[in-house]
């Protein structure tokens, strides 16, 4: 794990899985540039959800990557390699450092914060005063490989009481996309 200078707020966990990641995602063809169906994912999850924000995202070594991405105006965000400075300025990509899903993919394991400002560990995460994120529920995408190669999720500028159900149905909908992303490999889709 990093640490910031004071020594005491947590940043973005170790990730030794990241160069398998990498060669993997590259092998699929993800996480350089939006995919149309990823994009529908995301609006059908920010639906599903009740939720302005939804992405797709993929992790390497250095930032994130949202094949998949919905926003409150419905817009998809824009392509370039910008990171998200705003609520209305969403982008393709993100710092590593930046959000919780590189907390999903390390810990292969769903994420519910219904306030993020509940826990001392997230609240301090650059997204909070930067996007203004109070809310996450975000489940990674591990495939038949074994990686996690990165995550589903919604976010929210607002607390939200996610529940169980938001849990089940967010790991529910990341086992739908790892099918279809497996289908796509074999050639189905």
């Amino acid at each position: 794990m990093t640490y910031d200078p004071t020594g005491h707020l947590l940043l973005t966990p170790v990730d030794r899985e990241a160069p398998a990641r990498v060669q993997r995602l590259r092998r699929l063809g993800f996480g350089e540039r939006p995919d149309a169906a990823f994009d529908d994912f995301a609006r059908n999850l920010a639906e599903v959800t009740g939720s302005p924000y939804a992405m797709v995202n993929f992790i390497d070594e250095r930032r994130q990557f949202f094949a998949g991405l919905h926003t409150p105006s419905g817009t998809r965000g824009e392509s370039g390699p910008g990171r998200a400075t705003g609520a209305a300025g969403v982008g393709r990509s993100m710092a590593r450092d930046h959000g919780y899903c590189p907390h999903v993919v390390v810990r292969r394991k769903a994420l519910v914060l219904e306030d993020v400002c509940d826990y001392p560990r997230f609240a301090g995460n650059p997204v909070v005063d930067e996007i203004g994120i109070r809310s996450y529920l975000g489940a990674p995408l591990i495939d038949r490989t074994g990686i996690a190669l990165g995550t589903v999720c919604v976010v929210d500028t607002a607390p939200r009481p996610w529940g169980r159900a938001g849990l089940e149905t967010i790991k529910s909908l990341a086992a739908d996309l790892v099918e279809q992303i497996h289908r796509r490999e074999d050639g189905g889709i």
